[in-house]
């Protein structure tokens, strides 16, 4: 994990996105144990991705809120762009389980962020940043609950989550950086 920049120093996050990750990994006490956690536990998310994915999509559109960005014309939901959806969903729950923190994939975050906070065009528009969090929330909740249930040991269960819910805040961060004006130094 990378250390935190001196103190005072200023930059815009999006201009070094492993930069900032690496500050909030060491922030939030994301370190190597946790990442060997969340690697070691990666079979288990991974093993049921498409339940994960699908579950998640299948609340979203529970609710007119959040449905409305996954219905085509005539107000039903919208196959093909659900099915493009989960996979996007599963390839970032891929990358997250093999604790991906390079340059590729801080960029990739920082895409997936603006592609919610500035969607002009599209069914439902901008996507609401309490929804990219309750998203979150969603599923950091599922983790938790496959943990629980497909690790024998509780202690062990509390540590994986423990563990992916550091991770997931830290991309949450990433993902909110769009909604966010830039910051000034003080």
């Amino acid at each position: 994990m990378s250390a935190p920049a001196p103190r005072g120093a200023s930059y815009l996050p999006g201009t070094d996105m492993p930069r900032f990750l690496g500050e909030l990994l060491a922030f939030v006490g994301f370190d190597e144990a946790d990442a060997d956690l969340v690697r070691r536990t990666a079979p288990v998310v991974l093993a049921h991705e498409a339940a994960v994915t699908s579950a998640l999509y299948d609340h979203f559109l529970r609710f007119p809120e959040s449905a409305r960005f996954f219905l085509g014309d005539d107000g039903t939901p919208d196959a093909a762009r659900l099915e493009r959806r989960k996979h996007s969903l599963g390839r970032w729950l891929r990358e997250t389980a093999e604790v991906a923190l390079g340059h590729e994939f801080s960029y990739y975050l920082l895409a997936v962020g603006l592609s919610h906070s500035h969607r002009a065009q599209g069914p439902g528009g901008r996507v609401p940043a309490h929804l990219v969090v309750g998203a979150m929330s969603l599923a950091q909740t599922a983790l938790a609950r496959l943990f629980e249930r497909e690790l024998s040991d509780p202690g062990a269960a509390l540590q994986a989550s423990v563990a992916w819910n550091k991770l997931l805040l830290v991309h949450l961060d990433a993902l909110l950086l769009g909604y966010l004006s830039p910051g000034r130094p003080a």
